[in-house]
């Protein structure tokens, strides 16, 4: 028989019992529950997290079994997020999941009015300009990752900068519907750029290969350890907001460089400005531009 308070007793002590309270009654939205996103959902339902609102486009499928927490024989063909939400019920059956599929920027306003904690876990621009958007208006914060072969994390409160205004995308002041595929990979070079500029994954991964990821010649990488990390890095970001506790990273972030191991933060700036010129040769000879 199912008890809640069973079930997080051993969170105790980590969190305090006002704080697994919280964790309880506070709502979250997961948009996107592949590979970040889904590791985040994992954790955040193991912790407690009753009350969600979940949200992705895609059906597993066995490509996502490297990496995927959710994706299994049993969930292959299915929609992402009724199957996670089915298999988050039979962790915690006491818990709120709403699903909601492609159609699930016509709810962003209505789910933003109670839920001030987003997790980002799509990988397409257009939803994450959404997101962002609608977060600041809502004044929800967006708990976010970057593109990397280094677990990250960032955490974009609503007086934050956005990613689109903070790495000088092409997309700053232009309709969602007006955002181009020329738009898509110049915003995704910016933050490739951000990447190499302030953290060591060039030494970390396979050059040549990011180089055609880079100029959409490939579909990007992914890799279980780091995926799943990043997941959890989310996770501690969203139980510490629902919690109520200070600190945390910021817009910017930082990176965990579990190869020495060290976290890495981005660089002061005057460094960056002088160390950019070298970082946009070094994509353009990446991806042949």
């Amino acid at each position: 028989m199912f008890d809640y308070a069973a079930m997080t007793t051993r969170n105790i002590g980590f969190v305090s019992e006002a704080e697994q309270k919280r964790l309880r009654s506070t709502p979250v939205f997961v948009c996107g529950v592949g590979g970040m996103g889904g590791a985040c959902l994992m954790a955040l339902v193991r912790a407690g997290v009753s009350r969600l609102v979940i949200a992705d486009l895609d059906d597993f499928e066995v490509s996502n079994f490297n990496r995927q927490l959710f994706a299994t024989l049993d969930t292959a063909g299915r929609h992402k997020a009724e199957a996670s939400r089915d298999q988050c019920l039979r962790i915690n059956p006491e818990a709120e999941i709403e699903v909601l599929g492609g159609d699930w920027p016509d709810h962003l306003d209505r789910v933003l009015e109670t839920a001030k904690i987003v997790i980002n876990g799509t990988d397409d621009l257009v939803a994450s300009l959404r997101l962002y958007r609608a977060g600041r208006a809502h004044g929800a914060t967006v708990i976010d990752a970057y593109a990397a072969p280094l677990p990250s994390v960032y955490v974009t409160r609503p007086g934050d900068p956005t990613p689109e205004e903070r790495l000088g995308y092409p997309t700053r002041g232009k309709a969602i519907e007006a955002v181009t595929d020329a738009d898509r990979a110049a915003s995704f070079l910016r933050e490739a750029e951000h990447v190499m500029l302030h953290s060591s994954s060039r030494h970390h991964i396979d050059l040549a290969l990011a180089g055609e990821v880079a100029a959409g010649r490939r579909s990007r990488m992914s890799f279980a350890p780091m995926v799943i990390t990043t997941g959890m890095l989310m996770a501690y970001e969203a139980i510490r907001l629902a919690t109520g506790r200070p600190g945390g990273a910021d817009c910017r972030g930082w990176f965990l460089n579990v190869h020495k191991p060290r976290v890495e933060r981005p660089l002061p700036a005057p460094l960056a400005a002088l160390l950019r010129p070298v970082v946009r040769r070094a994509l353009r000879r990446m991806t042949g531009g």
